[in-house]
């Protein structure tokens, strides 16, 4: 996948499969430089029993009976191995899965983040009935949206509409940017 914000769309798409109710996605850069980049998506779905987890990181193992390969948790792996960076997923039944991968961003092999504001606001659109969390951290600044919040103050404009969505795509797009202070 050329941009981050593509596996994240295929790793939350995975969470929503597994029945969670609630997606976070967190980002957070740290480092001297603001040089490394941390991408975090947890959910409360029904988790992976051991043997699956050990065989989630194979491109030739996919849990959907409609292809016989999977390749966005090998393809996010591989993402942040070859930036230099690291790759995580930890996975209990009954209590959800949570993936991390960190990047450097100054490695020439590092693919850029992508409008993650854009696959926000898919994934709500398309999930009305999942909750999203969007974090973006640096330092003691963050930025969170989150859909439970927006649900209560849109007085009963579904989130689903149109008009919402674009408005949620510019309000996660202009407070990433200012907590960022630089594009990734």
């Amino acid at each position: 996948m050329q941009e981050l914000s593509l596996n994240i769309l295929d790793i939350a798409q995975n969470c929503i499969s597994a029945g969670a109710s609630l997606v976070e996605i967190d980002i957070e850069v740290f480092g001297q430089r603001q040089e490394m980049l941390e991408i975090t998506v947890r959910d409360d779905g029904a988790g992976m029993d051991r043997r699956t987890l050990q065989r989630v990181e194979s491109p030739f193992f996919t849990s959907r009976t409609t292809r016989k390969v999977g390749m966005g948790i090998p393809l996010f792996k591989q993402a942040a191995q070859m930036s230099g960076g690291s790759f995580s997923i930890d996975s209990r039944p009954g209590k959800g899965t949570v993936v991390k991968a960190v990047f450097d961003t100054s490695n020439i092999d590092c693919a850029p983040l992508g409008e993650v504001w854009d696959t926000v606001g898919i994934l709500i659109q398309m999930n009305p009935d999942v909750d999203f969390v969007y974090r973006v951290k640096n330092g003691r600044e963050v930025f969170e949206c989150d859909t439970r919040y927006l649900k209560q103050v849109m007085e009963g404009r579904g989130l689903g509409d149109i008009a919402v969505i674009q408005w949620i795509k510019e309000y996660i797009e202009e407070n990433q940017f200012e907590i960022l202070k630089r594009r990734y």
